[in-house]
């Protein structure tokens, strides 16, 4: 989290403004004013597919009894995470395009910067479990309705959930104690903690440092554990007799590997853009950037909408009651 944003060359830069008024400019999506409603219809239908896609996944498991079990639990928290993230960059990102609006207040700055982090940490954290509960599965599948209990997904959904907010509340909230001095532009649609730690006019060595630590034992300590379980798991997929026990066996995977790659992907592309692309055009942060934030909430329900078995019935179960209501 201390990467720095390169800022557009045709960006006015805001004056000095006083501590008693610190407003941010969000730059959104520079250089390309000419396209900008075409932008708008692809955001639009990003969060569209986003908030309605995980509300349906919430909604199913909610109200259907049968997925009422450790694995669905699971889904619901990464729909929950998927939907909060997605609610977290709304009102900016689209406070731009409906009402050119392009300032923020530094404090609802930090509410976003924060809720995005945590959102990003809680779902690396969902994804963890998820795999781990995917390994028992495989692996050890005559206890698994003894390891995995529906009472310990809810504790393990419970440390997920507050693992995020808890470890990003210190640097958000340091946020506010820095005098900020020159340029008050941010180079997105929104606030992340990345950004704003390059605008304070004082030393930031903690921030700088607690980030990095933070990253290191949350995303990368997650994606060094799903890695080993499923280097565990194909070793025991490999080890079974026949070609169809195998392919059955990988299948009770692949939704969550597809939210894996997903996720973590862009992750680590714009990680790597950040420490060794500094130069890049400010365009490829963007990008990078904004696939990170708006892909996966969007792509996590169509997914698991397409794999799932009991989720396609639900859905169909649901579209079938809705034409025999509509024929009657």
């Amino acid at each position: 989290m201390t990467a720095q944003y390169p800022l557009h060359p045709h960006i006015v830069l805001l004056p000095n403004l006083t501590q008693l008024s610190p407003l941010l400019y969000l730059t959104g999506f520079p250089g390309l004013e000419t396209v900008e409603h075409w932008i708008f219809i692809f955001f639009f239908l990003m969060y569209l597919v986003a908030i309605s896609g995980n509300c349906f996944i919430l909604i199913i498991v909610k109200t259907n009894p049968r997925l009422h079990t450790p694995m669905y639990y699971l889904l619901s928290f990464l729909a929950f995470t998927d939907l909060g993230l997605s609610v977290s960059t709304l009102p900016t990102t689209m406070g731009i395009f409906w009402f050119k609006s392009h300032g923020i207040y530094f404090g609802a700055c930090q509410v976003q910067m924060f809720c995005i982090h945590s959102f990003s940490f809680m779902e690396s954290s969902v994804l963890l479990v998820m795999s781990f509960d995917r390994f028992v599965a495989i692996c050890y599948p005559l206890r698994y309705s003894l390891i995995i209990t529906g009472q310990r997904v809810l504790r393990a959904g419970l440390v997920v959930i507050l693992r995020g907010p808890i470890a990003t509340v210190p640097i958000v909230f340091l946020l506010k104690t820095f005098p900020y001095c020159g340029s008050r532009v941010l180079s997105h649609s929104f606030c992340l903690h990345q950004e704003v730690i390059h605008l304070a006019c004082t030393d930031t060595t903690f921030n700088n440092l607690y980030g990095l630590i933070l990253v290191m034992f949350t995303v990368v300590l997650d994606l060094v554990l799903i890695a080993l379980s499923y280097g565990v798991i194909l070793h025991t997929v490999a080890r079974l007799a026949s070609k169809e026990e195998r392919l059955r066996a990988f299948q009770t995977c692949t939704s969550h590997l597809c939210a894996v790659l997903v996720f973590f992907v862009p992750m680590v592309g714009l990680s790597l853009i950040h420490r060794f692309g500094k130069h890049a055009p400010l365009a490829v942060h963007l990008f990078m950037a904004n696939v990170y934030l708006f892909v996966p909430p969007m792509l996590n329900p169509i997914i698991y909408s397409i794999k799932t078995k009991e989720i396609r019935h639900a859905i169909s179960k649901l579209l079938g009651l809705r034409k025999a209501n509509a024929e009657s």
